[in-house]
């Protein structure tokens, strides 16, 4: 099969399922974390009001690994054409996360992932699975592109650095590693036809593959495994895409034979006109109570995690815990300590020399074209009157349900013919920012921006409104309410002096289609239509929530 076929496919099937336009526990000690000194404290619940709420964190991260290593919790995601790649979340109580890496330091997987000759829109990372394995004290990631190659990853910690070990000639497709208390390594993985596979013991081959379940017809299609050995039982978790989970156990070893039962279908989630909580990983807590983090499609801002307490039967089987038949919207907070955190939204002024964790780009950039020292500098990296084929384009998630994203750009070094900003990025997009022509300064709100199924262009902009401007300093700001749903709509606005905004266009409804499966991003963007050379700094972004 294609890929373009199995993308169909997949579609077909989300379709029919969702309705929708949508690690085991590792008791060693923790990672080294050299950063915890710095962290600002983050509000933490007392003990009288010990509850979360549901979803945990209302940003885009999708299929859902999660491990804890001594007492502390990893969070891998997918990230599709971003780069970095699989972004790794930290947390200490399972309901307040921080960013702290990438698995995959660049999508070095050929040209198109550089913008170079083509495009890896909605290629590239998919449901892919993080491990620790305690013998050699270093993390593991392990993942399939584009139904070809298997590829592993490590780092002696989830900041870095991470670097390939191996290429497998096998396409671990929506794959789970498992390391076995004898520290042998096992991946599951299939769709409807569930494979395993053994590893050799220093990570680099496949020593035995083996198919292992067939789904039953009135099931439909399985993926998205997660492995797991729990009391000397092996148990394969997967999702029926999107509106199911089951699971698979063998009391005979890794290669089975497995039997299923049903975790859930159709069970209603806690975000209103979202989807149904699926496609995620189960985790023990250092205390031994036990949580299924799942995320919910909630289509404009994408694929958010949503936390349930689970419950194992004597027969060692796990139920999750509801609150009148549905997810919780709240739970109980986890009996783990307090410990300060990075908030996931704020300030950031590109102090130091590097990027934080929280951005990616779409695809690759060029290194050579940005800059970052107390500020951040956009060289221009492509002539182009396309932003969906612009390099260096670069990401932040959405904060959900409603945020606002405001920059403060300096727009002086801009040449003739270029185009600098910040978007809401997606299939269809819109954006306010700096066109540049004849030697005069504009701002502007532009809107349909838009790709085909096939995440081909069909639309490069129409530009609704504009001011002139001059000087060296312009804050521009988007606002998003991401509700599922209707109306779903963004506004534009600008500043001179950064009080006083003034709205620019008409308001922006964002779509809530659901097979680019990335949910909508603000998107900072500075490109030539003319000839390279120019350049914008931004000063500060700023995240915020009402």
């Amino acid at each position: 099969m294609s890929w373009l076929d199995h993308v169909h496919s997949r579609r077909e099937t989300l379709a029919k399922a969702s309705g929708l336009a949508a690690a085991a526990a590792v008791p060693v000690g923790a990672a080294p974390d050299a950063a915890a000194a710095a962290r600002p404290p983050v509000q933490q619940p007392s003990a009288a009001a010990a509850s979360f709420s549901n979803p945990v964190v209302w940003q885009d991260f999708a299929d859902v690994d999660i491990i804890r290593v001594g007492d502390t919790y990893y969070y891998s995601a997918s990230t599709m054409h971003y780069s970095p790649g699989a972004p790794i979340l930290r947390s200490y109580d399972l309901v307040n996360w921080e960013f702290a890496g990438h698995s995959l330091p660049t999508l070095d997987f050929g040209a198109k992932y550089d913008l170079d000759g083509g495009r890896a829109y909605i290629k590239g990372v998919w449901a892919s699975s993080l491990n620790y394995r305690p013998s050699n004290k270093t993390f593991y990631w392990i993942g399939c592109i584009e139904f070809s190659k298997s590829y592993i990853y490590t780092a002696p910690a989830v900041e870095g650095p991470w670097s390939r070990l191996t290429t497998i000639n096998n396409a671990y497709y929506d794959c789970g590693l498992l390391i076995d208390d004898d520290d042998t390594m096992y991946v599951s993985y299939g769709n409807t036809t569930i494979s395993v596979a053994q590893l050799s013991a220093d990570g680099k081959s496949q020593v035995r593959a083996q198919q292992v379940f067939s789904t039953p017809s009135s099931v439909g299609t399985l993926e998205g495994s997660r492995f797991y050995k729990i009391n000397g039982s092996y148990y394969i978790f997967l999702t029926r895409p999107a509106n199911g989970q089951y699971i698979l156990k063998s009391t005979s070893g890794p290669f089975g034979p497995y039997t299923m039962r049903q975790v859930l279908l159709d069970m209603p989630g806690p975000i209103s006109g979202g989807g149904v909580p699926h496609q995620g990983g189960l985790v023990q807590t250092q205390n031994g109570d036990w949580y299924y983090m799942a995320f919910v499609d909630s289509y404009p801002g994408g694929r958010v995690p949503a936390l349930a307490p689970i419950t194992w039967s004597s027969d060692g089987w796990p139920t999750i815990q509801t609150v009148n038949g549905a997810w919780g919207a709240s739970y109980p907070f986890p009996n783990l300590p307090a410990h300060p955190v990075t908030p996931l939204i704020g300030v950031d002024t590109f102090d130091g020399t590097s990027l934080k964790p929280q951005w990616e780009w779409n695809h690759n950039p060029d290194t050579s074209k940005y800059t970052v020292d107390n500020g951040l500098t956009l060289h221009t990296a492509t002539v182009t009157g396309d932003l969906y084929q612009a390099r260096n384009t670069l990401t932040h998630r959405i904060q959900g349900p409603t945020s606002t994203a405001t920059i403060t750009l300096d727009p002086s070094a801009m040449r003739d013919g270029d185009r600098a900003g910040l978007a809401l990025l997606r299939d269809s997009s819109a954006w306010i920012g700096i066109k540049r022509d004849n030697g005069a300064t504009r701002v502007v709100m532009v809107d349909g921006l838009t790709m085909d199924s096939n995440w081909n262009t069909t639309g490069t902009g129409t530009e609704r409104a504009s001011a002139g401007v001059s000087g060296d300093r312009i804050w521009l700001r988007a606002h998003a309410d991401v509700h599922p749903g209707a109306p779903r709509p963004a506004t534009f606005s600008y500043s001179t002096d950064g009080t006083t905004f003034t709205t620019l266009g008409p308001t922006f409804t964002m779509g809530n289609n659901w097979p680019f499966f990335m949910g909508y991003r603000y998107a900072m963007f500075n490109h030539a239509t003319q000839a390279l050379g120019g350049s914008v700094k931004v000063e500060r972004f700023e995240l915020v929530t009402p």
